[in-house]
């Protein structure tokens, strides 16, 4: 697939809560690893993604990809991402972010999806108190710096 039409088809399929088609870009043993959730493996989990997990507290998605960058096997893109927050902290604000989508690609399929995601606008935007907001960047920081690019900067 074609990487414009593989990207509209990926944010497309969240904004319609279309978890199947959502899962279908992936590898039968694809990764969705979420800045927020943590990784989602094979396409009957990340399909639960997103009919489940990303809708029990938000609703009205809007995701786009601007800018992608690929060389078959890696692909990159900017993209911003909001919803409306169902929290009772959002008071139905809708809230969002924006960041980078890093997708490892095997005949034309994603198999592995990760993001670098400046989350903190939508925490903020939520109301979440700093403490948590405190919390869940700690909770990003540790993933983060367990990739293997981290090894040699880890102290």
């Amino acid at each position: 697939m074609e990487v414009s039409a593989l990207l509209k088809e990926f944010t497309s399929a969240v904004e319609r809560r279309d978890g199947k088609s959502f899962a279908a870009l992936f590898t039968e043993d694809g990764v969705y690893h979420d800045v927020f959730y943590g990784a989602f493996k094979g396409r009957e989990k990340i399909a639960e993604m997103i009919d489940d997990w990303f809708y029990r507290t938000a609703r009205d998605f809007r995701w786009e990809m601007f800018r992608p960058v690929s060389d078959g096997t890696t692909l990159y893109a900017y993209y911003t991402f909001s919803y409306v927050s169902v929290l009772p902290e959002a008071k139905g604000k809708r809230v969002g972010f924006d960041g980078v989508s890093i997708m490892r690609l095997e005949n034309g399929k994603i198999a592995e999806y990760r993001e670098v995601a400046n989350s903190s606008i939508g925490l903020l935007d939520i109301g979440f108190a700093p403490e948590r907001v405190a919390k869940i960047l700690g909770k990003e920081a540790r993933h983060i710096k367990e990739r293997p690019e981290w090894q040699r900067h880890a102290g």
